[in-house]
């Protein structure tokens, strides 16, 4: 078989398992979609928070803090998953927590990956609006707190956009979900490392079926994100024309 071939039976095969609901794969999707997705509401209401602080208060190490963060936006996704392996093991010192080889260790996998993405992206959107803006907030007497959530809502954009990229990569990382998930069916297997099990079987066709269910997936999810994002800023407009 040609890899054409393999595509081609790759797109018929990924039609017929959407159409058929196929139990397992629709059981794999709705895993994968609730371990990312809580991943990131998670990340995102840690984060958010946390960036907006750090940007908005003056601190020695704070440009050595950023910069670490930012370094951390490349962290291999089988280093985040040998750190937490060896913190969740039987052995390790949080063990006694049974997250190994489940869902809720999973999502604890993918925070660790996005948390600094959604936490230094914050950081650049809050960054981004003017001083020209800072300086009316302060006029109008706004405390310090008030001033943080102020400039927050300014950057609400910036700060989505963020999260979108936080979901994008938690959904779409596979390391670290082998590593700590284990690809147990029925239990911990996701559209990821579905993929790569198939792919080593030499399943292609159910591979490549299984890559664009995931592709799929995150379109939708993007979109609709996206679609809440603009609704937001016309809303916005609307309200201040």
């Amino acid at each position: 078989m040609t890899m054409v071939d393999a595509i081609m039976q790759g797109f018929s095969r990924a039609i017929e398992l959407i159409v058929t609901l196929d139990p397992e794969v629709i059981e794999i999707t709705i895993l994968s979609l609730t371990v990312s997705l809580t991943a990131t509401l998670l990340a995102s209401a840690l984060c958010i928070p946390l960036g907006a602080l750090i940007h908005s208060i003056e601190f020695r190490g704070k440009r050595a803090l950023i910069n670490a963060i930012q370094t951390l936006y490349a962290m291999p996704t089988v280093l985040a998953g040998l750190l937490l392996l060896l913190l969740i093991s039987n052995a390790g010192p949080l063990g006694f927590l049974g997250l190994l080889f489940t869902p809720a260790g999973m999502v604890l996998a993918q925070m660790i990956l996005i948390m600094p993405l959604i936490t230094g992206l914050t950081i650049s959107a809050m960054s981004g609006i003017g001083e020209e803006m800072r300086q009316h907030i302060v006029s109008l007497g706004a405390t310090k707190a008030q001033s943080i959530l102020i400039l927050a809502r300014e950057a609400r954009f910036a700060i989505l956009a963020a999260v979108i990229l936080g979901f994008g990569r938690a959904i779409a990382e596979v390391g670290a979900a082998m590593m700590i998930g284990g690809n147990i069916r029925h239990s911990t297997r996701v559209l990821t490392t579905a993929i790569a099990l198939e792919s080593t079987k030499g399943e292609w066709g159910f591979s490549i079926a299984l890559g664009i269910i995931l592709l799929g997936v995150a379109v939708v999810v993007n979109l609709a994100l996206n679609l809440a994002q603009y609704g937001s800023f016309f809303r916005g407009g609307y309200r201040n024309s």
